[in-house]
């Protein structure tokens, strides 16, 4: 249930931060995979919850901008 709390989290925000949130998220991706190419990432799995969490923004953001 850890991503329906998130995904309440980000309804609550604005697009402005969604944006800020966006961004960062991005550069979270980019780090892991750097890490990931150099391996020094343990957890290879949190590449794939950051890319999760960036469609979740994503898809906030456009229904928000819908409404």
């Amino acid at each position: 249930m850890k991503s329906k709390k998130y995904i309440d989290d980000l309804n609550n925000k604005s697009i402005e931060q969604l944006n800020l949130d966006l961004v960062n998220a991005k550069k979270e991706l980019f780090d892991l995979r750097l890490k990931n190419a150099t391996n020094q990432l343990e957890n290879t799995s949190m590449i794939n919850t950051v890319r999760k969490n960036i469609a979740r923004i994503q898809t906030v953001i456009t229904l928000k901008q819908r409404a």
